[in-house]
């Protein structure tokens, strides 16, 4: 993970200005349409600030996290609010979110440690809250372009939400990536639920 919060400190720039501008409000529905107008929610492995900016044009109340220093130093000026530099590990939220956002944030921890992390993020969601993560679509792991990749496709992800009993899967949906030069690239997105323990 460090070699991958490396590479977003040192090439933030580049990654700005690729993802900046990618028009992601069909995925922003796909999440919102599950919470009420002033919910609570945890971007989390915020980038540029993006989808936070959205969320809180939108009305809703976001809390805004990322591991690289860099990304949150031009996010936090981005999105006129601090954001907190905090590393998946580092969770330590109770039942404080109605919503989490973690749009291609997850991606980047290998599919044996995912379960447990899950699990964590779980815990900072209210009972009946939702979870939004997406993933590259396919069956590779491994470093690609300097970071640490875990793709995922509906078999490997309903494996890795076996063992999870306190979060269901509402919806999947396969989509082509919103990056201008990358259409060809798909991706898994999913919507989990908590359900009240």
């Amino acid at each position: 993970m460090n070699k991958t919060l490396n590479y977003y400190n040192e090439f933030y720039k580049a990654f700005i200005t690729n993802t900046l501008d990618a028009n992601a409000s069909n995925l922003h529905h796909y999440f919102l349409k599950h919470l009420p107008k002033g919910s609570t929610i945890l971007d989390l492995g915020c980038g540029s600030g993006r989808d936070s900016k959205a969320f809180i044009e939108e009305g809703y109340q976001v809390y805004a996290i990322d591991g690289s220093q860099e990304l949150c130093n031009f996010a936090s000026e981005y999105i006129g609010q601090e954001v907190i530099c905090k590393t998946f590990e580092q969770l330590d939220y109770e039942g404080n979110f109605h919503g989490i956002w973690a749009c291609a944030s997850l991606l980047h921890i290998p599919y044996v440690d995912l379960p447990k992390v899950i699990q964590k993020i779980s815990k900072a969601l209210k009972p009946d809250g939702y979870l939004y993560a997406s993933f590259k679509y396919g069956d590779f792991e491994g470093e690609r372009n300097g970071r640490y990749f875990t793709d995922l496709t509906e078999s490997r992800l309903a494996d890795l939400i076996e063992p999870l009993k306190e979060l269901s899967i509402l919806e999947t949906m396969i989509t082509s990536d919103i990056r201008a030069d990358k259409e060809d690239e798909k991706w898994l997105n999913i919507i989990f639920k908590k359900i009240p323990q």
